[in-house]
């Protein structure tokens, strides 16, 4: 009887499921800047101002900006006010998901731990081992990225 009622369950969901994970799958649209789901940080809550400076810092909650639907923390007013004079020069490419998983035609978060600044242009990596990749044919990869960019934020 109660292997009937999990074979019942199973044919019932299971199909359910995979109806709901297509339809959305169909219509979904990754966000063009990566946040945590815990908050809608770009890059980490970090002040992407400081990558340019030589030295990441975390952001303060008390200078915040709006760009591209998700919130950016900076250390100070000055970079702040940075930021918003020229929001396309200060923020990550690819919106801070990792640059080596962009040319790989895959989508994942980029750390602001595992960083680098290319032609004034700021890249996340996911991780260190992914960034030693990265760093074995960095224009390569941009290359890459830039080419599917941001096309890749729809499949």
């Amino acid at each position: 009887m109660l292997r009937t009622i999990y074979l019942t369950f199973a044919l019932l969901v299971v199909p359910l499921s995979v109806t709901a994970l297509s339809a959305e799958n169909a219509y979904a649209q990754k966000a063009e800047v990566y946040t945590s789901i815990r908050n809608n940080f770009g890059a980490g809550g970090y002040d992407v101002v400081s990558f340019h400076k030589g030295s990441p810092v975390k952001g303060d909650m008390k200078h915040l900006a709006e760009y591209k639907r998700a919130q950016w923390r900076f250390a100070t007013e000055a970079n702040l006010a940075s930021f918003l004079e020229e929001p396309e020069k200060y923020a990550p490419a690819y919106g801070g998901y990792c640059a080596w998983a962009i040319a790989n035609n895959k989508l994942a978060k980029g750390s602001p731990k595992h960083w680098s600044i290319v032609d004034g242009v700021l890249y996340l990596n996911f991780n260190k081992r992914i960034k030693n990749k990265w760093l074995d044919d960095t224009e390569g990869f941009i290359e890459k990225g830039n080419a599917v960019w941001p096309e890749i934020l729809e499949n």
